[in-house]
């Protein structure tokens, strides 16, 4: 029997291979178990072969628990849900007071806090971490989001400063999040994020390739440069590896023969979700959201095309010549100042959580730990914790002088982007939202009180006056009804 091992993963798909890999790498030996035995198996053949790494493997629970050192800490990485009960099932009737389970799936926030609840009567300590950056980030480093037990976080954090992504000049990628559910929660609104980055990608991919007649290749070219500058992030990085792939089983480029429909988990609609509950607007989001919803639809969407192509409504053509290069800038433009609307509605969606939790999370914190090892990272991230370092009561990302003035400086490129989509029959809902966010939040005064005074016509809503205090109702009907007479 080898030494008690540090650590122990149970649950092994690919991302709990990789994390477990890494964490062995690290210097730190780990247990490893799966119900299915063959991915133990499997896992421990790669530990050899990847050289010789301090992982063992168990096919029965109970060992499994008894071969890690006390007080004992268990990562999960299973799916959400039921499978995450009955691993804890399964592996708590081995455990003893004072060990620590942790879950490094993509859990709903309030389950974790049922689980910590149910889990501190047994005298166990829990802990829901986001993990972010794909196989890849699993296994090289990823961004690491954990909140719980604080108690059981200093159980784990030598391990996790270790195994997280590295970032020169601002550390490791991970803090101690908060309390409860807020890792996961936090990681559920990266993802949220994340939805509306890749929507506005594609979107400046296909105004790009639609209207500006842009070939793979000169695609290519256009996102590499992209990656030098302020847009340099893993999304636009792989964005332009994506365009420069041909096809293996034909002629041609591979993207051109993947099909146009969007899968999803569930956490960019968690996202939206929250945010209806939370009242606040989050409408880069939510058109990324719809956005895959219809993207679904290619059956119906292929019927449409051939109603309004047979009623004389085909692809549009754009009639003037177009400036390639303008429109290269001119949509680079618009995808930053998007971005940033995109980032300040996820921010803004945490705080509000935050305060309704308790929870006090940092949102200058947050962006820090996202500058490596997720899918979200990006060199823009150092300007959102900046902000915060300047201002960590902002009330919005837009609103930040630095982020305030590049806005400024480049609306008139985002505004042309948008109406040239808009003339050219191409949807861009996610930079339309961006921009109708931007121009709803900077305007002083909006049509909203034609709105409250409807409400108070059909409903006796009363509204607000801007002159007097108080509230007010007024028999509008009848006024009206009189002046008729």
């Amino acid at each position: 029997m080898v030494a008690p091992t540090r650590i122990g993963l149970a649950g092994l798909a690919v991302m709990g291979q990789n994390l477990a890999l890494n964490i062995a790498e690290k210097g730190f030996p780990i247990s490893v178990y799966n119900r299915t035995t063959s991915k133990v198996d499997e896992t421990v053949e790669r530990a050899k072969q990847e050289g010789n790494l301090p992982l063992y493997g168990f096919h029965d629970p109970e060992s499994f628990v008894n071969s890690i050192q006390k007080p004992r800490v268990i990562i999960m990485l299973v799916k959400a849900g039921a499978p995450v009960d009955q691993t804890i099932k399964t592996l708590s009737v081995y455990m003893e007071k004072g060990d620590c389970i942790i879950d490094g799936g993509n859990e709903w926030y309030e389950n974790t806090e049922r689980r910590e609840k149910a889990m501190a009567e047994l005298g166990l300590l829990y802990l829901g971490m986001g993990v972010s950056g794909g196989e890849e980030g699993a296994r090289n480093g990823p961004s690491l989001m954990p909140g719980g037990s604080f108690e059981a976080y200093k159980h784990i954090e030598d391990i996790l400063i270790k195994v997280a992504a590295q970032v020169p000049d601002s550390g490791p990628c991970v803090t101690y999040i908060g309390k409860g559910g807020s890792g996961n929660f936090v990681k559920m609104i990266h993802n949220g994020i994340e939805y509306g980055d890749m929507q506005l990608i594609a979107e400046a991919y296909d105004v790009l390739k639609s209207v500006g007649k842009l070939s793979n290749e000169e695609l290519r070219q256009v996102f590499s440069e992209w990656n030098k500058g302020e847009l340099l992030s893993f999304l636009i990085e792989i964005t332009a590896d994506i365009f420069g792939i041909k096809d293996d089983k034909g002629e041609g480029y591979l993207v051109d023969k993947v099909l146009d429909k969007t899968g999803m988990k569930g956490t960019g609609k968690w996202t939206v979700q929250q945010a209806a509950d939370l009242s606040i607007a989050a409408p880069t989001i939510a058109s990324s959201l719809d956005s895959r919803f219809l993207s679904g639809l290619k059956e119906e969407r292929v019927e449409a095309a051939k109603v309004f192509k047979s009623r004389g409504l085909g692809d549009f053509i754009v009639e003037q010549e177009v400036d390639k290069k303008k429109l290269i800038d001119d949509v680079r433009q618009a995808l930053y100042a998007s971005k940033i609307c995109s980032y300040a509605q996820g921010m803004n969606l945490i705080r509000a959580k935050s305060n309704e939790k308790g929870w006090n999370l940092k949102l200058g914190e947050l962006a820090r730990i996202w500058k490596g090892g997720c899918i979200i990272r990006a060199v823009f991230l150092d300007r959102i914790k900046k902000a915060y370092d300047r201002n960590q009561d902002l009330a919005n990302l837009l609103v930040d002088p630095e982020f305030a003035k590049e806005i400024i400086e480049r609306q008139s490129a985002w505004r042309r982007v948008v109406c040239l989509a808009i003339n050219s029959g191409i949807s861009t809902p996610g930079m339309s939202s961006s921009l109708a966010y931007f121009d709803t939040y900077r305007r002083d005064r909006l049509p909203a009180n034609l709105v409250q005074a409807q409400r108070d016509y059909f409903g006796a809503h009363t509204y607000e006056r801007t002159d007097i205090p108080g509230s007010f109702h007024t028999e509008w009907f009848k006024i009206a009804k009189q002046s008729k007479i």
